[in-house]
């Protein structure tokens, strides 16, 4: 696609003044990463703090009486155990149980939520949920609201003590996968907890009028520029981060073909809250049990095992990496990949095929990564 015909995000001009390697990222014209490298991009995330433009990024308003039941109708997790202020991870499934997205959703008030869904799928999300809304019976209106807001994320230790400097909101207060509306540098906000680093973090939303200022006040809080403060961090490091956090990607973890149950996230399907899209054939699969899932592993030879290599056990091929890179902060070589349950059990020995060379593997505990609590 045509640089010109890119979508950007309100930082677009800030991310090319800044020096950032641009991409497209599913018709988005994104950072890659910036000066400082995906590396250190990735530790200083992981030891200090990273800012992320998660700005392309979609937002979905559900409003009316029959919000919640609407919603619940379509996703796997039960939005009738949320109270207000409260967010949670979910999926969006298909008549065959495959996930169409994976989402948050955010509870406003009974009568009022927010999604928020991927920003590839953005489109297909939305025409497959409008596709199952009836407005003589549903009692709700949605509205796509994805250009009204940018969206940043803080990430990292620092994460905390930076972004109080510019609010008066007690983020202490604020739980995980919880959020407040406040303000930001006199700037009206969304403050939520949640991530996708394995890391303590915010996001902001607010109007994308004030992306800049936000973006730029956080970095000038954080010290950046200066040894240990926050950087800017590009899409290969929120790759690399969320790997080691064994957390799931659309489009590779997550599909149209494979279900929450073989991505694992049984935990995410309520079968019993009611019915919802694909519910008869996840509730199926959960009394027979899967024949596939998805597993982590760690490289035991040289190598790094990218998307979509081929993965064999006794010369016979049985399954395929769904993400590999390098673990900068573990200093592995490690992947997730989608394997016979059979396969798929810990200390398992399978051989990857690295361009032309079946290299050792092993099949891991997941995540990778887990941070130690703050006492």
């Amino acid at each position: 696609m045509a640089e010109s015909e890119l979508k950007k995000t309100p930082l677009n001009r800030v991310h090319r003044a800044m020096g950032g390697k641009m991409v497209d990222f599913g018709g988005w014209d994104m950072p890659v990463q910036y000066s400082a490298g995906v590396i250190e991009e990735h530790m200083r995330c992981r030891t200090r703090a990273g800012l992320f433009d998660v700005s392309h990024m979609g937002e979905i308003w559900v409003d009316g009486l029959g919000a919640i039941d609407f919603v619940n109708r379509l996703t796997t997790n039960d939005v009738r155990s949320l109270v207000d202020g409260q967010a949670h991870y979910s999926a969006l499934t298909n008549d065959q149980g495959g996930v169409v997205d994976d989402l948050l959703v955010y509870r406003f008030a009974q009568e009022k939520l927010m999604l928020v869904v991927n920003a590839g799928t953005t489109e297909k999300d939305w025409e497959w949920i409008t596709s199952h809304h009836n407005e003589d019976t549903d009692n709700c209106r949605l509205t796509n609201a994805s250009g009204d807001f940018c969206q940043i994320a803080v990430q990292g230790p620092d994460a905390a003590g930076i972004l109080q400097k510019l609010t008066e909101t007690d983020l202490s207060s604020i739980q995980y996968y919880h959020f407040k509306e406040g303000w930001v540098d006199e700037v009206e906000s969304i403050i939520s907890r949640t991530g996708y680093t394995g890391e303590d973090g915010f996001e902001i939303y607010a109007s994308p009028d004030y992306a800049e200022q936000l973006w730029n006040k956080i970095l000038e809080t954080g010290n950046f520029g200066s040894d240990g403060g926050i950087l800017p961090c590009g899409l290969a490091a929120r790759n690399t981060l969320r790997l080691e956090a064994s957390m799931s990607l659309y489009g590779h973890e997550l599909s149209d073909e494979i279900t929450p149950y073989e991505a694992g996230l049984g935990w995410i399907t309520k079968i019993n809250k009611g019915p919802f899209s694909g519910c008869a054939t996840l509730q199926k699969q959960k009394e027979n049990g899967i024949t596939r899932r998805i597993a982590g592993f760690e490289m035991t030879e040289p190598g790094i095992a990218r998307d979509g290599y081929d993965i064999y056990v006794d010369g016979e091929k049985c399954g395929t990496v769904t993400s590999g890179s390098p673990a900068p902060f573990l200093k592995k070589n490690i992947g997730l990949a989608i394997l016979p349950v059979d396969f798929a059990k810990e200390g398992q020995e399978i051989k990857i095929d690295v361009r032309g060379k079946q290299l050792s593997a092993r099949i891991v505990q997941t995540p990778f990564y887990k941070r130690q609590k703050q006492a």
